[in-house]
């Protein structure tokens, strides 16, 4: 997001459901041209026709598994291209299951998915947007991103995916203050239980069918792209969505500089929270 000029174009993974979803169509109505990306040709055709309607400048649909390498390659191009000012990183998959027992292959789809391709499609949107004075980057994480092996239990069955959860919010952090000063903005999301889909798979495959909720409920994926996009605007690095204690965030920051000052470290967390 910026400050100045119209807006431009947007990269939206994981667009075919949920918190995705919801950041193209409001992305639409706010006239960005989108580029849509995700595994089911059939939900991007019908999120295309809608944000149109909605208002966006143009719509394209590039359907790609982001844990293939052929596929990443070509989502990586087209977030390189010079009319690219918003990357929304946000398909995410959950590989659920105790670790000692869950299918390694499926692990490393996660790994692929949640690490490697957020990682690859920041760094080919990044470069270009000093020179043009424009973009943004949102990774969207998870509030596992800071469970770890909180009790009463150690994260049942999530262990790669907070980890990479975890990796999200240390790897926006540094080049959110690297472009400190400058019009860009980089910002990782950290929502808790979401109402959409994401529970009723692990990832291997795609859902199929109308869109739904799972059962688990959870905060409104239109209220999570809310304290995003106002987080954006306001220059928050990490946002927290329905965060009811505005300090909780600066405390924890607090406790991890404290760690680092222990260590010889003088390094200081750049920790925001989402209203």
């Amino acid at each position: 997001m910026t400050s100045h000029d119209a807006p431009g174009t947007a990269v939206v993974t994981g667009a075919s459901s949920g918190i995705g979803w919801e950041y193209a169509t409001r992305l639409a109505a706010r006239g960005w041209g989108l580029v849509l990306v995700a595994r089911r040709a059939e939900r991007l055709d019908v999120l295309a026709k809608e944000a149109l309607k909605e208002g966006a400048a143009g719509v394209e649909t590039l359907v790609a598994d982001l844990g293939s390498p052929e596929d990443l390659s070509r989502v990586v191009e087209r977030a390189a291209g010079d009319d690219i000012d918003l990357v929304v990183n946000n398909a995410g998959i959950n590989g659920y299951g105790p670790f000692a027992e869950v299918d390694a292959g499926l692990l490393t789809r996660v790994l692929n998915v949640n690490v490697v391709a957020l990682t690859a499609l920041t760094r080919a949107a990044v470069p270009g947007m000093p020179a043009r004075g424009r973009g943004a980057v949102i990774n969207v994480a998870s509030l596992p991103a800071f469970a770890g092996d909180l009790p009463p239990d150690p994260l049942p069955r999530r262990a790669v995916y907070a980890g990479s959860k975890g990796y999200a919010v240390a790897f926006t952090r540094t080049p959110a203050a690297e472009l400190a000063g400058t019009p860009l903005r980089v910002q990782v999301v950290c929502p808790g239980l979401t109402a959409t889909e994401f529970h009723l798979g692990a990832g291997d495959a795609p859902v199929r069918g109308e869109r739904r909720v799972h059962d688990e409920g959870g905060m409104p994926a239109a209220d999570v792209v809310t304290a995003s996009l106002a987080g954006l605007e306001a220059g928050e690095v990490v946002c927290v969505p329905g965060l009811t204690d505005a300090e909780a965030v600066a405390r924890l920051a607090e406790a991890e500089l404290g760690l680092r000052a222990g260590s010889g470290s003088r390094m200081a967390p750049r920790y925001s929270h989402g209203e």
